[in-house]
C-alpha cells in the first residue's frame, strides 16, 4: 500500500463524516446564529413599545371604550411578545445543541489531523531509520571484504608499540551465554585475569549488580569458560563485604579484574577500589577533583544513559586504566593510568575531546583508548580512538559489533586471548578482536 493510500485509510477510519456534511453544518449553525440575532432585536424593540402602551393605558384609562380598546392592544403587544421569547428560547436550545455538536466535530477533527501528522511522523522516521540500517549494512560489508582481504583500506588505527600488529576489525559473536542466572540480573561484568596467579590461567570471573541494579558486595569465580556457560562455579563467590551497599563495595558494571584483584568504583564515592581476593582488603584511590560520581557522568545513547556508569575501569597489555569525567572538562572523557604498586596511586592522564555522554563504552587495546556509540538494537559502532603515545584522535573508525542483544552495558579487553568481553542485558557475549 503506498503511502497515500495508507493516508487515506486512516482519514476514514478516524471519521466518517465528509467535508461536505461538515460545511453544511456550519452553514446550519451560522444561520441559527442569525435567526437568534433577529429575535433578540425584535424583542428589543418590542418591549419599550409594550411599556409605552401600558403607560398610556394607565394615564388615560377612562373606564369604557376607550380603556377597552388599550387593554386589546397591550394584550396582543403582549402575546406577540410571549410569541418571541418561545421562539427565542427554541433557537437557543437548538443552538446550544448545534454548538454541542460542532465542537464535538471539531474535536473529532482535531484528533484526526493529530494522527494523521503522527503518520507522517512515522513515515519520515521509519524512512531514517531504514537509510541508518542501509549505511550500517553497507559499512558492515566493507569491514568483512576488509577482514577475508587484508586490503590497505582498512581502519588505520595507530597503535604504538603492539605486539599483535594493528587492530583493524572485530569477529561476529564467539560466545554468547545466559550463564547461571539466565534472565536474572541485567547489569553486570565478566572476563579473564590478564596477568593471574599460577595454575590460575584458565579462570573467568563475574560480577553481578545483584542490589537495584547498580551495586554488588562479591565476585563470582569459574575454573574454565566451560564451567561459566554450564554454571559450575568453582571455588564460588569472594565477598567484599556482607552488606550491600556499603563502604567500598562495588558501584557500576564496569569492573575489571588484574593480577589477582578487583578494580571498580568504590560506593558512594569518586575513588577506584582494589579488592585483593587473596588478603581480602581493600585499597582506594581518589580520583581528581570534581570527578562526576554517583550516576553524574554516565554513558548514553540518545534512547536511555546507563546507570552508574561514571567510571570505567579497563584492562590491557600494559595494566589498569579508568575512564572518568570532570567538571572543569566539561564532560568530555578524561583517560588515567592505574598504577598497582603496593600503594594504589593515579599514574599519567590524558584529556581527549570526545564527549562522555555520546558513548556508551570504552575500553583499552595497546594502550590506545576505543570508544563505543550505540548505532540501533542489532549493531555498535567503535567510532573513535586516542593513542596514548601519540595524542592522536581519531573520530571516524567505522568498526562494527553485531550485537546479539540490544544493550551493551560494560566492555573490556583481555590482552590473554585478545577478546572483547561484553555483558549485553542478563547475557554475556565474546568476541575475537582482529589484528593485521
Amino acid at each position: 500500500m503506498t503511502n497515500s493510500a495508507q493516508r487515506r485509510t486512516v482519514h476514514q477510519d478516524v471519521t466518517p463524516t465528509s467535508p461536505h456534511r461538515r460545511n453544511a453544518e456550519w452553514c446550519l449553525l451560522s444561520l441559527q446564529t442569525l435567526e437568534l440575532e433577529s429575535l433578540m432585536l425584535g424583542l428589543e424593540r418590542r418591549l419599550p413599545r409594550l411599556e409605552e402602551d401600558v403607560a398610556t393605558l394607565e394615564r388615560e384609562d377612562d373606564g369604557e371604550l376607550y380603556g377597552v380598546i388599550s387593554l386589546q392592544v397591550v394584550q396582543n403587544e403582549l402575546a406577540d411578545i410571549m410569541e418571541l421569547i418561545t421562539r427565542l428560547n427554541n433557537t437557543t436550545l437548538e443552538h446550544q445543541r448545534l454548538t454541542h455538536v460542532t465542537t464535538t466535530k471539531l474535536k473529532d477533527l482535531k484528533a484526526e489531523m493529530q494522527e494523521l501528522e503522527t503518520f507522517d511522523t512515522m513515515q519520515v522516521v521509519r524512512g531514517k531509520l531504514d537509510n541508518q540500517r542501509l549505511r550500517t549494512d553497507l559499512d558492515q560489508c566493507r569491514n568483512t571484504v576488509h577482514d577475508s582481504t587484508n586490503t590497505s583500506n582498512s581502519p588505520q588505527v595507530s597503535q604504538g608499540d603492539c605486539p599483535h600488529g594493528q587492530f583493524r576489525n572485530i569477529s561476529g559473536p564467539r560466545v554468547s551465554t545466559a550463564g547461571e542466572y539466565p534472565g536474572s540480573y541485567k547489569y553486570g561484568a565478566w572476563g579473564r585475569d590478564p596477568k593471574p596467579e599460577a595454575g590460575k590461567e584458565s579462570w573467568h570471573w563475574l560480577v553481578l549488580l545483584t542490589s537495584a541494579n547498580k551495586h554488588s558486595n562479591y565476585v563470582r569465580l569459574y575454573s574454565s569458560l566451560s564451567a561459566l556457560i554450564g554454571g559450575v562455579s568453582t571455588p564460588g563467590n569472594v565477598l567484599i563485604h556482607t552488606a550491600n551497599p556499603t563502604t567500598n563495595t562495588i558501584q557500576g558494571p564496569n569492573v575489571v579484574m588484574y593480577r589477582g584483584a578487583l578494580y571498580y568504583n568504590c560506593y558512594n564515592q569518586d575513588e577506584v577500589c582494589r579488592f585483593n581476593l587473596t588478603s581480602k582488603t581493600v585499597a582506594n584511590m581518589k580520583l581528581p577533583k570534581g570527578t562526576r560520581y554517583n550516576s553524574k557522568g554516565n554513558f548514553c545513547h540518545l534512547d536511555e544513559c546507563y546507570p552508574f556508569t561514571d567510571l570505567d575501569l579497563a584492562t590491557d597489555e600494559s595494566g589498569v586504566w579508568v575512564t572518568y569525567t570532570t567538571k572543569q572538562d566539561f564532560g568530555n572523557l578524561v583517560l588515567s593510568k592505574v598504577e598497582d604498586d603496593e600503594q594504589l596511586r593515579l599514574g599519567q592522564t590524558w584529556y581527549t575531546s570526545v564527549y562522555k555522554q555520546g558513548v556508551t563504552n570504552t575500553f583499552m587495546v595497546c594502550g590506545v583508548l576505543y570508544a563505543t556509540r550505540f548505532v540501533d538494537k542489532e549493531t555498535e559502532e567503535i567510532f573513535y580512538s586516542f593513542d596514548t603515545t601519540t595524542g592522536k584522535e581519531n573520530f571516524n573508525l567505522g568498526i562494527f559489533i553485531r550485537k546479539m542483544y540490544p544493550n551493551i552495558l560494560s566492555l573490556n579487553y583481555s590482552p590473554v586471548d585478545q577478546m572483547l568481553h561484553a555483558y549485553c542485558d542478563t547475557y554475556m557475549v565474546s568476541y575475537k578482536v582482529l589484528f593485521s
